[in-house]
């Protein structure tokens, strides 16, 4: 057990377009991130063979793809995505996204862009 922030945690990461994100935990069996999408960004659609993923929104407001359909969701609240479900998530506000990313199992080695 430990006591984590962006400081003390496993490390810093950049994706996409201008997009950053701070490892606050890494296991096999866990994965819990803090990113940050700056207005007008977006992820590639993927989906993840073994991991579901749970996000929840801190600042912001996100659109979250999933098989095709849109769904808002807001600070304050989270949103669910089972493994083998196609997504992405866009930010579409003027102000920066910030989000809580868990994911179980962990999401190493365990995405697959689609094209």
């Amino acid at each position: 057990m430990s006591r984590v922030s962006v400081h003390t945690g496993a490390g810093y990461y950049q994706w996409g377009n201008g997009c950053e994100g701070w490892i606050l935990a890494d296991t096999p069996d866990l994965s819990v991130k803090l990113e940050r999408m700056p207005p007008g960004t977006a992820e590639l659609l993927h989906y993840h063979e073994k991991a579901q993923q749970f996000f929840y929104i801190l600042q912001g407001e996100a659109v979250f793809e999933v098989e095709g359909k849109g769904s808002v969701v807001r600070a304050g609240e989270g949103f669910h995505i089972p493994a083998g479900v196609k997504h992405r998530i866009i930010n579409h506000a003027a102000v920066a996204l910030e989000f809580v990313l868990s994911s179980q199992p962990s999401t190493n080695n365990d995405r697959i862009n689609w094209t």
